[in-house]
């Protein structure tokens, strides 16, 4: 993010902790202390009326775990829940497991663990396609088999059976929800490679991705589009996108929503899980993004301090009170 979102052009999206370095209007450096960061955060997320944070889940050694590693830490964190968003690559394969989701289960004991109906664990586990099912896991009954025995395994540590969130390719995991064993499905990010146009483009398009997901005949956690614009990392690829071309692409985004827009499509979401029949209604909404700054969703204020989206969130998730946004940054 430092990279993509160093040009000024783009340093309006970056976060609030972002410092321009050694004079170079190009250059970005994220240097404040990640405890006195993840505070204001949750301050933030708390202003917002947010209820949970889902992490993506790495592992306890990974880099992209030290935030979550240091929330786990924080006194303000019992104020806020979480819980994990995985990807199904980072299980392993049937023929050797990775040691993530006993990693994952033993998180589930925190406190502060998001937990719905039931006090089941929520956890969603994503990026979720076909041809990966058959070739880690031997094909749908053996990721079913696994799903099995990971939520039986959570249940011999104490806590209650995990609330299984799947998300990935929408037309396998609307054929396979109940063959998969599915609690519920959802998605990572509602958008397409091409994609372009308004934000009320991007919103229409997330719609009819929950109305995809639901012909599974399963709960759905929709996923609300804060954005999508990966011009940043189209101009300056990160590495873990070895396919990214510098400049190909660079056309395809959707202009960032206004503080009504957000509030809409967020309002949109929750009037849409409230009217589906009670066996298929789920517990939760995802918000895609806390800090994908440089992709093009995020909540997260951003510099100097613009709180806009947290304001947003807030008028549909606290319409009792209306607190000015102070001292968040």
């Amino acid at each position: 993010m430092k990279q993509s979102l160093g040009p000024q052009k783009y340093r309006w999206r970056a976060p609030f902790f972002g410092a321009q370095i050694n004079r170079d209007p190009n250059a970005l450096d994220f240097s404040s202390s990640i405890e006195a960061e993840i505070d204001k955060e949750i301050d933030q997320a708390i202003f917002a009326g947010l209820d949970y944070w889902a992490f993506a889940g790495y592992g306890a050694n990974h880099p992209m775990s030290k935030a979550l590693y240091a929330f786990r830490t924080r006194p303000k964190a019992a104020q806020l829940k979480y819980c994990m968003f995985t990807e199904l690559g980072r299980w392993g394969s049937a023929a050797k497991l990775s040691p993530l989701p006993h990693e994952h289960i033993g998180l589930m004991a925190d406190k502060n663990y998001l937990r719905v109906e039931g006090d089941r664990p929520l956890y969603f586990l994503g990026f979720i396609k076909g041809a990966d099912v058959q070739r880690s896991w031997g094909g749908v009954q053996g990721l079913r088999t696994q799903l099995s025995k990971f939520k039986s395994d959570a249940t011999a540590t104490g806590v209650a059976e995990p609330y299984i969130v799947l998300a990935g390719d929408t037309k396998f995991l609307s054929q396979e929800a109940a063959n998969l064993g599915a609690d519920a499905l959802g998605s990572y990010a509602i958008t397409t490679g091409n994609g372009r146009g308004s934000f009320a483009d991007l919103a229409k398009y997330a719609e009819k991705g929950w109305n995809a997901l639901a012909a599974s005949q399963v709960p759905v956690v929709p996923t609300v589009m804060t954005g999508w614009d990966r011009r940043p990392r189209i101009e300056h690829p990160v590495p873990w996108e070895t396919s990214q071309r510098p400049g190909d692409g660079i056309t395809n985004f959707y202009t960032a929503p206004t503080k009504q827009e957000l509030a809409s499509h967020l309002a949109q979401s929750i009037r849409w899980v409230n009217s589906q029949a009670p066996d298929r209604r789920a517990p939760a909404v995802l918000i895609y993004a806390w800090n994908e700054n440089d992709e093009g969703g995020w909540l997260v204020p951003t510099l100097p301090c613009q709180t806009e989206r947290l304001e947003a969130l807030r008028e549909v998730l606290k319409t009792t009170t209306r607190a000015a946004a102070k001292n968040l940054c």
